[in-house]
C-alpha cells in the first residue's frame, strides 16, 4: 500500500519575502488542492474560533489564506464549527458567532460567511452511518457540514487534558458533532471526586453544563450526580488539585475511538483536504477560557488529504521536539518525583491518553499511519 503524502513547511520567513499566510497558500497548492473539483461547490472549512479569554487559537489570517485559495479555484467557502455542550461563549449560534467576531473572525476579515454547523441551539444535525464503526452506529453531525460538497479542516494542533493532543481527528470528530453528538462521544465514563483532595473552590462546577456536579454546603465538598453527568471531562481539566478522576480506566480510550468514528462519518466518500498548524501548542484545548504558555516550540504547517497520516506526522514532529522552558511540561519533567513517560503529551497531562485514537482510526480505515513527509 502506498504511503500517504504529508506536506510540510516551517514558520521561517525571509525579510521582505512571503508572509506566513502566503506560505500556507503555496503549501496547499503543492499538496494538490487544485486537484479537487471546487468550481461552484459549497466548501465547509472546519476550524475552532477559540473561547473568549483564550488567545492561542489560530489567527484569522490563516483562515483567510485557505478561503482565498478556495475562491481562486471557484469554490464557495464558509467557515464552520458546531456548538459546545458546556458553558462558555459558544453554546448556541448567537453566542458562538459573537465569540468568533470578538476573536477576529468576521466575513470582512476571513472573506467568506461563517455558519454554525448545527444551528441555533445545536439541534440541527444529520444522522450519518459509520461504516465499520464499533462504538457508533450513526453519528450526529451538524447539518450544514454534511450539506457541503467539499470538506476542509483547518486545525490548531495543541495539547488536550483528556485526549493528550487536539489534532485533525479531534477537530473533525468532536468539532463536527452536534450537541447530541458531543454528548454521545463523551458518554463512556463518569468522574469521581476524592473528598480529601477537594478544596471546595467550586471551579469545576462552573464548567458543568448538565447539572452533573452538586456542592455540599455543610461539608464544603463537591460531588458528582451521575444521573445528570455526561462524562465530558470538563471538570477534570478545571480542577487544580487532582481531586477529580475517572473510575472507568477505558473512558479516554472509548472517547478517542468514538471521535475517530465520528471523523470517518464526516469525511467518508467526499472530497477532503486537511491542514494542521503546530503553533502556540498550549497544554489544554482551545475550548478553555484561558491558555497556558506553550509546552512545545512552533514547528510548522502540515497538509494532507489523509487526516490520520496528518495527525501521525504532527505527533512525530512534536515528540521529537524539546519542551519549552517554564511550561507545564518542563515543570513536570523538572520535578524529581515525577515519572517520565518519555511522551510529551502524557508528561504534560498524565491523566490523558492518545494512542488509542490513532490505532482505532487505522483499524476502521480512516487513513494510514504510514506517510511520506514532503518538505517545501
Amino acid at each position: 500500500m502506498e504511503k500517504a503524502k504529508v506536506y510540510f513547511t516551517d514558520f521561517h520567513t525571509e525579510a521582505f519575502g512571503d508572509g506566513l499566510p502566503t506560505k500556507l497558500k503555496k503549501l496547499m497548492k503543492k499538496a494538490g488542492i487544485q486537484n479537487l473539483e471546487l468550481d461552484g461547490k459549497f466548501v465547509a472549512i472546519k476550524m475552532h474560533f477559540g473561547e473568549l479569554g483564550n488567545i492561542s487559537f489560530l489567527r484569522p489570517n490563516y483562515a483567510r489564506a485557505v478561503v482565498d485559495v478556495v475562491k481562486e479555484l471557484g469554490g464557495r467557502p464558509f467557515l464552520t464549527d458546531c456548538n459546545t455542550m458546556y458553558p462558555g461563549s459558544r453554546k448556541n449560534a448567537l453566542e458562538h458567532l459573537e465569540c468568533a467576531w470578538q476573536n477576529g473572525f468576521t466575513p470582512l476579515t476571513v472573506g467568506c460567511p461563517i455558519l454554525i454547523g448545527d444551528g441555533l441551539k445545536g439541534t440541527d444535525d444529520v444522522e450519518v452511518p459509520v461504516e465499520g464503526g464499533e462504538y457508533v452506529d450513526k453519528a450526529k453531525i451538524g447539518r450544514a457540514i454534511m450539506d457541503a460538497d467539499v470538506f476542509i479542516s483547518l486545525t490548531h494542533f495543541k495539547g488536550h487534558e483528556m485526549t493528550g493532543f487536539g489534532g485533525t481527528i479531534k477537530n473533525i470528530g468532536m468539532g463536527c458533532g452536534s450537541r447530541a453528538g458531543k454528548k454521545e462521544q463523551h458518554a463512556s465514563g463518569k468522574p469521581q471526586i476524592a473528598p480529601d483532595l477537594c478544596r471546595g473552590c467550586r471551579r469545576c462546577q462552573k464548567e458543568c453544563a448538565n447539572s452533573g456536579l452538586v456542592f455540599d454546603e455543610q461539608a464544603r465538598k463537591m460531588y458528582v450526580d451521575e444521573s445528570h453527568c455526561v462524562g465530558c471531562g470538563r471538570c477534570l481539566g478545571a480542577c487544580n488539585f487532582d481531586a477529580i478522576y475517572f473510575t472507568n480506566d477505558n473512558a479516554q480510550a472509548a472517547l478517542n475511538c468514538r471521535m475517530a468514528e465520528y471523523t470517518k462519518a464526516v469525511v467518508d466518500g467526499r472530497p477532503q483536504f486537511h491542514i494542521s498548524l503546530i503553533v502556540d501548542v498550549s497544554p489544554n484545548c482551545d475550548c478553555h477560557g484561558e491558555n497556558d504558555i506553550p509546552i512545545l516550540p512552533n514547528i510548522g504547517m502540515f497538509v494532507s488529504t489523509d487526516p490520520l497520516a496528518l495527525d501521525q506526522a504532527c505527533v512525530d514532529a512534536c515528540l521529537a521536539a524539546q519542551p519549552m522552558p517554564g511550561s507545564q511540561l518542563a515543570k513536570h519533567l523538572a520535578d524529581p518525583e515525577f515519572h517520565d513517560h518519555h511522551d510529551h503529551f502524557t508528561n504534560s497531562t498524565p491523566e490523558s491518553e492518545w494512542r488509542s485514537c490513532l490505532a482505532h482510526a487505522e483499524k476502521i480505515g480512516l487513513g494510514s499511519r504510514e506517510y511520506e513527509l514532503i518538505e517545501m
